[in-house]
């Protein structure tokens, strides 16, 4: 079985924003903070619509139970353009078929991507199939709010109810998990500016491992792993990470705290 938890970080689209606002001649600073400002007007708070979120990081946690691999990594490097992440988010899918694991993926990751690909003209083929290719996605696709190829685990746990919406980092601190580890989303567009996409991209990587740790709480509360499986699994994760980039060996040692 594939699995992939993985999270999206994003910045204003400030070359967008400069097109439908006309702020022709303004820095994407300026750009920005007319965008959050017009945005705050219409709706009271500043959060952009999902069309205007421009993805600058693609983090993600791999499992093959099959084959034992395990992976975290950000797509792409450093300079990677927005359509270049996307395309290769896409790819790993057309090649995987791998289960989507997320964490509010329903209302955020996915629009964004489904949005920014199609501003990008990436491919995506594998993805969007809903039976047509495949028969088997008639029944179990990666669209449909209730089919498992795509498990965002905000919305299962909530019982599909968005009154009961958990923030990530609350329920994996419960878990015993880390939790966020020195930044937070709001804060990716001011790291941006200051030229700090690799602190994104490790505070990404942190957020899909937070997910994919959850993903095995859950695993084991609804009988998919028995307790034995579930110490065995954590045990990938915990050997995987002792001797990995030392964010994701920050993120090993306050775990074990």
């Amino acid at each position: 079985m594939n699995i992939l938890a993985f999270d999206i970080e994003t910045i204003p689209d400030v070359e967008g924003g400069r097109v439908l606002n006309d702020l022709q001649g303004l820095n994407d600073h300026d750009v920005a903070e007319a965008m959050f400002r017009l945005r705050r007007e219409k709706t009271g708070n500043d959060f952009l619509p999902t069309h205007m979120q421009k993805v600058v990081a693609i983090s993600a946690v791999y499992r093959n139970t099959g084959s034992n691999a395990f992976k975290v990594w950000t797509l792409g490097d450093e300079s990677s353009s927005e359509k270049e992440i996307i395309q290769r988010f896409y790819e790993g899918v057309e090649r995987f078929t791998p289960t989507l694991v997320t964490w509010n993926g329903s209302g955020f990751d996915l629009p964004v991507l489904h949005h920014r690909g199609l501003i990008n003209g990436v491919s995506a083929e594998r993805y969007w199939d809903q039976g047509d290719d495949d028969r088997d996605f008639k029944w179990n696709n990666y669209i449909s709010r209730f089919h498992a190829r795509h498990t965002d685990l905000m919305d299962v746990l909530a019982g599909y109810n968005n009154r009961a919406f958990a923030p990530l980092d609350e329920i994996a601190v419960l878990l015993g998990l880390p939790g966020k580890m020195g930044m937070s989303g709001s804060k990716v567009w001011e790291q941006y500016q200051q030229g700090e996409i690799k602190a994104i991209r490790d505070y990404c990587e942190t957020d899909a491992l937070n997910t994919y740790l959850i993903y095995l709480h859950w695993q084991r509360m609804k009988g998919t792993l028995s307790a034995a499986q579930f110490d065995l699994e954590t045990a990938v994760v915990s050997d995987a990470l002792t001797d990995a980039a030392p964010h994701l060996q920050q993120f090993l040692q306050a775990w074990k705290r």
